[in-house]
């Protein structure tokens, strides 16, 4: 074998060979490799949010002309023109990509519109793309807008046989609006969707605002807003994330636990994380039940549609709220989003903040504005000179029509066109083609009138030109129109608070809210408004679907947020959110008190006390406690800010005692109680002395033989308009001004409240009312409900009877009211 020389350009010249160091070679050709990959494969260009594939797609799509409007077209062909002549891979990756831009579980807002079986969330693939058909999707057409206005750069492409755009003109921001996820060669970058009446609020907000900061814009921009929905938590990671570019947020799937009608619990997923194949999900809890590191789950099934319903069947010893938990902790169900927003900004790879990526597509549409604005100058500037000279010609026509017609040819009368009347060439071929046509008056008239127009256009279109200002209030318009067209509601719930130190109270929204009760100790919450107002003496309508023999026993409003105490006729007091009792309709029965807390044999519950927030943080209020034989007594508030799953002792009785009320107390209130003879008494609140959380009553009102306490109320010291309400079994009620009732010692037998006869039959309720209480839910024991205005019950004396507020049916009473 031939010796090869050792003089580098001898080498070079004799065999065309240059010497080069290995480790050089390796490394310059894979950064090449490295840039390549970067920009032209896996990172969006921060304009318009688009890498190369889907960009080249999108252009195919446009120039086929296979608009929202077209019929669609087999997916093969558009990636074949893709492949033929715009992106030099395979047609699978193309495909694949395509598949993507359809997917509403993938894409926030799908770009492509398709027809068939483009994939699940399952999993399952898309059918071959001879299969498939798709077109452009409506929002799309403003992605392409204006891109024959000269908007954009085009470049050759990978054959220099044709032209491509390098970005598109987008008017919505699409880098932000779908996200996306791209692993390049010694980067990645992985941005979640988001709402796009949010992204345009904050685009907005800079455009008015030089000065806007992370915060101003996260004063808009929520978080992110997944296609799945579910929650996103832990408001200072999202603003962390959005201000660095990169971070982590916590997602969930949304899951609620269920009561059957067996009085069997279900887990249902309605939804699941970003990016989570439903079946691997599925396959995951499987595999717990399996390998027996879940206990209590005896069934599943996927009852998902074109919406996700996964039920997961529990044993009847299981705790629900743990399995959720594991679940949580130990499957797809919890998942954290790592954002790394990695961007092409003039072609180099940059980290970027929310702000920067807005800024930049600021930039980027102030730009397509202007050169749009420019393109159209241009044209309107070249008709207006046409125009000028058709106008002109007719002015002389006669003396065109003789100078063309003693032309020797066309050339020669363009000629003498523009040598005798000062046409350019332009002008000069626009009359030679003029159709004769054009000489009618109404002919001449259109095209002054076209020229007024062009010219007022040109004059806008200087102006705008001429101004930076005018140009970004354009930009700022057309978002705004398309916030328009195309907003709608977020999909995914931010919670404020982090993962660990999330309650449910952030999941429910503070409102007012209905706690129906029954006596077989069944208990649900309802919205107000399921009861509607009715006139006073109605037959009601029917409520809650209660078991045989069971009835509605208490109706207490209060905000979903408040803090319940249940009273128990032995003394003890249990404690429950609002938000934590099931809601359901007005017809639904609810679910037994028995899941929520731990109540002793045959203890029932006689009252029940929401307890305002504000007032576990007071010292001024004491719980002023009554029994149904006449005794009362008053214990510190800070005794019951912490009431244990189990219960507490709330108050000692005597044997066949039972206790009926509990109230909130402050200085100067005065307390009123009524008996089931119609009797009454109101005595200071500091009649009833302090006593410890075990001890017993003192008589606060002395009983005939036979009789007992129905209710008791508190008249607050301020309620000089306060009125007592008073309703008997038979459905007759009436309100009586409270300085009818002098206030007396504790002990004594009362006065008269209401004349209790046969016919209206025994007082049932008497409640504390004032001008603020706007209407009134009474129940009876069979379910029957009315909703009547406050001021239609009259105001009357102690001693009369009232008049019929609700007519209950034959073999009914009154059991309940509630005011609101």
């Amino acid at each position: 074998m031939e010796k090869v020389p050792e003089n580098k350009d001898i080498t070079e010249a004799v065999f065309g060979v240059i010497p080069r160091n290995i480790v050089d070679e390796m490394k310059d050709s894979y950064l090449d490799y490295a840039m390549s990959v970067i920009a032209s494969r896996a990172l969006p260009d921060v304009r318009d949010g688009l890498k190369p594939v889907h960009r080249r797609i999108i252009y195919a799509m446009h120039e086929k002309g296979l608009t929202p409007s077209h019929k669609f077209v087999k997916s093969a062909q558009t990636v074949g023109e893709v492949m033929g002549n715009y992106h030099p891979h395979g047609d699978s990756a193309i495909y694949e990509s395509m598949v993507k831009l359809v997917q509403d579980f993938s894409t926030r807002y799908p770009l492509i519109w398709g027809q068939g079986n483009f994939g699940s969330i399952d999993g399952d693939s898309a059918a071959a793309m001879r299969y498939t058909e798709a077109k452009m999707n409506k929002i799309t057409m403003e992605v392409v807008k204006d891109l024959e206005k000269n908007t954009v750069d085009f470049i050759p492409n990978y054959d220099g046989t044709k032209k491509e755009p390098s970005v598109m003109p987008t008017r919505v921001p699409t880098l932000l609006l779908n996200g996306t996820l791209g692993i390049a060669v010694g980067m990645a970058t992985n941005i979640p969707p988001h709402n796009l009446g949010e992204v345009i609020d904050a685009t907005v907000h800079m455009i008015d605002n030089d000065d806007a900061t992370i915060e101003d814009l996260l004063e808009h921009v929520k978080g992110p807003d997944f296609p799945t929905g579910g929650y996103a938590y832990n408001k200072a990671d999202i603003a962390h994330a959005y201000a660095t570019g990169r971070g982590g947020v916590v997602t969930r799937g949304k899951a609620e636990i269920v009561e059957t009608k067996a009085d069997q619990y279900q887990i249902v997923i309605t939804s699941i994380p970003f990016r989570v194949v439903k079946e691997n999900l599925l396959m995951g809890i499987a595999d717990l039940v399996q390998e027996k590191k879940i206990e209590g789950i005896k069934g599943m099934r996927d009852e998902s549609t074109k919406d996700i319903r996964v039920v997961i069947e529990l044993k009847s010893n299981a705790q629900p709220q743990k399995i959720l938990n594991f679940l949580y902790k130990h499957t797809e169900l919890e998942k954290s989003f790592h954002y790394n927003m990695v961007a092409l900004v003039d072609g180099v790879p940059q980290t970027l903040s929310l702000k920067e990526m807005l800024d930049n597509f600021i930039l980027h549409r102030q730009t397509v504005v202007r050169r749009r604005s420019e393109f159209d100058l241009k044209k309107a500037k070249d008709r207006e000179h046409i125009l000028v000279g058709l106008k002109k010609a007719l002015d002389h026509i006669d003396e065109i029509i003789k100078l063309i017609k003693a032309s020797k040819d066309v050339a020669s009368a363009h000629k003498a066109l523009c040598d005798k009347f000062k046409f350019s060439p332009i002008q000069a071929t626009a009359i030679l083609e003029m159709k004769l046509s054009r000489l009618a008056n109404l002919e001449r008239q259109k095209i002054e009138d076209e020229l007024g127009e062009l010219q007022k256009l040109i004059a806008y279109l200087e102006d705008l030109l001429s101004s930076e200002k005018k140009i970004l209030k354009v930009v700022r318009t057309e978002l705004l129109e398309v916030k328009e067209i195309y907003g709608d509601k977020r999909k995914t719930t931010i919670i404020a608070a982090p993962l660990g130190q999330m309650s449910d109270e952030d999941l429910i929204p503070d409102e007012e809210s209905v706690l129906v009760y029954t006596k077989g100790g069944y208990v649900k919450r309802t919205d107000p408004s399921e009861y509607r107002t009715q006139k006073r003496g109605g037959v009601g309508s029917m409520d809650i679907d209660t078991k045989e023999e069971d009835f509605v026993t208490m109706l207490i409003s209060t905000s979903t947020h408040s803090d319940v105490l249940f009273f128990t006729d032995s003394g003890k007091v249990y404690q429950i959110k609002m938000h934590e009792l099931p809601e359901g309709k007005r017809a639904t029965r609810g679910k037994s008190i028995m899941n929520f807390i731990q109540l002793g044999e045959k203890e029932k519950i006689t009252s029940i006390l929401p307890m305002p927030k504000d007032i576990k943080k007071s010292s001024k209020y004491n719980l002023c406690m009554v029994t149904k034989r006449g005794y009362a007594k008053r214990a510190a508030m800070d005794s019951f800010t912490d009431v244990r799953r189990s219960g507490i002792i709330a108050i000692g009785l005597d044997a066949g005692d039972e206790l009926l009320a509990a109230l909130f107390v402050e200085e100067g209130d005065t307390v009123i109680l009524a008996s089931r003879d119609g009797q009454s008494i109101r005595f200071a609140e500091d009649q009833v002395r302090v006593m410890g959380r075990s001890a017993g009553g003192v008589t606060a009102m002395k009983l005939d033989k036979g009789d007992v306490i129905i209710d008791a109320d508190v008249v607050k010291k301020n309620q000089k308009d306060a009125q007592l309400l008073v309703m008997t079994s038979n459905g007759y009620g009436k309100k009586t001004p409270i300085d009818e009732y002098k206030i007396q010692n504790r002990g004594g037998s009362g006065i008269k409240t209401v004349k209790v006869t046969e016919k209206i039959g025994e007082l049932i309720t008497a409640k504390i009312v004032t001008p603020e209480i706007e209407e009134i839910i009474a129940m009876s024991r069979k379910s029957q409900v009315i909703k009547i205005d406050a001021s239609t019950v009259p105001s009357l004396g102690r001693d009369t009877q009232g008049v019929r507020i609700m007519k209950p049916r034959e073999g009914d009473s009154l059991a309940s009211i509630t005011c609101l």
